[in-house]
């Protein structure tokens, strides 16, 4: 699956720069008091698409945060519901001492 991701991510990026090659012209942006920017199109193409992500990714971070942790809290209270330890205990490390040894059988 991260074969998948990766492969998928090396192949937008390889589109993105293709059309910033094809299309590397200055555009003219008519601001207000007349103002004029001169801009390159891929940067505003590229700059319009963040200016509309951002805010949305950001928005949904934040929303999966806030259900995340919610989840957990119910979890938490579920479990102390139960009377069951949320967290796992972890194992003993096996010392010396305390790990068995299998003795081969006596040979006669």
């Amino acid at each position: 699956m991260q074969f998948l991701k990766t492969l998928f991510w090396v192949v937008l990026a390889i589109v993105a720069v293709v059309f910033a090659m094809n299309n590397w012209q200055p555009v003219k942006v008519m601001l207000w008091g007349g103002l004029v920017l001169e801009i390159k199109l891929p940067i505003l193409v590229f700059g319009a698409f963040l200016i509309g992500f951002l805010p949305t990714f950001v928005w949904h971070r934040a929303s999966r945060w806030r259900m995340q942790r919610r989840i957990e809290s119910h979890e938490r209270a579920l479990a102390d519901m139960r009377g069951v330890d949320p967290a796992p205990v972890a194992a003993a490390p096996l010392t010396p001492a305390s790990a068995s040894t299998i003795e081969p059988p006596a040979q006669s």
